[in-house]
């Protein structure tokens, strides 16, 4: 099972939005097959190592991750490909809440005589496939969000000025946190101020061409024509709490979704379920303070990455979160640090919000 996790990570920037998913096949002591989704709309773990096991399947026992499909979707039912086989046992890691799963698989394979055992290695398969699980059982994305800051925690200058904070060395590694992601979130505050791509590099990540969706949560509609994320590919969804100047960015080539909320912020949670039913597992925020507070105070954030650059900004200078006023430390915000590794030279800090949603 440590193998099909492994394997399972092949499909992170590829798999979207399907579940990233590893199998393999072993007979006796050894391994005769293995594979891994590796493209949506493709073959799934359980076919491609099905097929690099041949004959050698029957009698087997192979691991999977993740429960096994027993639906037609974009392709056909992985139970019956594991029962047309012959192999005599199935072990997964974790039920698959997909509404056209979640179960059924496994009964599936139960009623063929296969011998099903889950729960292998549970808690590693559930961290990888948070933002699946996420989606299916909260209705909305795993929210990850990214700050690049100097020593004293500050994101940019009075003025704004904030490229770059960090070396290259770590905005490389945001490629690969963008090419993880379904969606990249950010403010209009930072479109006007930056002008940001939201893209992942095709020299830097191979994506298959895919292109993670671009939210931006402008409650008035203050998006330029000129925005450079307007002509690059891929799709950019304008959230806005206003129909004021929506053709005019509709014909430029975005989404315009019309949210609660008022002239001063839409309704985040609103904006999430949306990205959920487009889809969307994972979202990483890329903003600035004010929305990276709006996510703190709502309760909405999972995961921070922080990358640390070894200067100090000063006093008056803009720190990372906008947030109510805290008084008391019963206040603060409390994480757990899960990885601290340095990134040429910054250091990447990764944390796990803890929230009660």
């Amino acid at each position: 099972m440590a193998r099909a996790l492994r394997l399972a990570v092949r499909g992170q920037y590829t798999a979207h939005p399907n579940p990233m998913v590893g199998c393999v096949i072993v007979s006796g002591d050894a391994i005769v097959g293995e594979g891994w989704h590796e493209v949506a709309g493709e073959a799934h773990a359980e076919i491609n190592a099905l097929r690099a096991a041949g004959d050698r399947a029957r009698g087997a026992t192979a691991y999977v991750t993740l429960e096994p499909c027993a639906h037609h979707g974009k392709t056909p039912p992985c139970t019956r490909a594991l029962i047309d086989a012959g192999v005599a046992e199935v072990v997964f890691a974790l039920d698959d809440p997909y509404p056209d799963v979640d179960g059924r698989g496994e009964q599936a394979l139960i009623t063929a005589g296969i011998m099903v055992r889950k729960g292998l290695m549970r808690e590693s398969v559930a961290q990888l496939l948070a933002g699946f699980l996420s989606r299916n059982a909260r209705g909305r994305p795993r929210v990850r969000l990214k700050l690049a800051s100097s020593l004293d925690g500050r994101i940019a200058m009075a003025d704004g000025q904030s490229q770059w904070i960090t070396g290259r060395d770590a905005r490389a590694d945001v490629q690969r946190l963008r090419a993880r992601a379904g969606a990249i979130m950010t403010g209009i505050g930072t479109v006007l101020a930056d002008d940001p791509s939201l893209t992942v590099r095709a020299d830097a990540i191979d994506t298959r061409g895919r292109q993670p969706l671009r939210a931006v949560l402008d409650s008035r509609l203050r998006m330029p024509l000129t925005a450079k994320m307007l002509n690059l590919p891929g799709k950019t969804l304008v959230y806005c709490a206003s129909d004021v100047e929506r053709q005019r960015l509709t014909d430029a080539g975005a989404v315009v979704i019309r949210s609660s909320g008022d002239a001063a912020a839409v309704d985040l949670r609103q904006v999430l379920a949306d990205l959920a039913r487009r889809e969307v597992n994972d979202v990483l925020v890329e903003a600035g303070p004010r929305l990276a507070g709006a996510l703190i105070e709502q309760k909405l954030l999972d995961e921070l990455v922080i990358y640390q650059a070894p200067h100090i900004m000063g006093s008056e200078t803009i720190g990372m979160f906008a947030t109510p006023t805290w008084s008391a430390l019963a206040d603060r915000q409390n994480v757990t640090i899960t990885d601290v590794r340095r990134v040429g030279d910054d250091t990447r800090i990764t944390a796990a919000v803890i929230q009660g949603n």
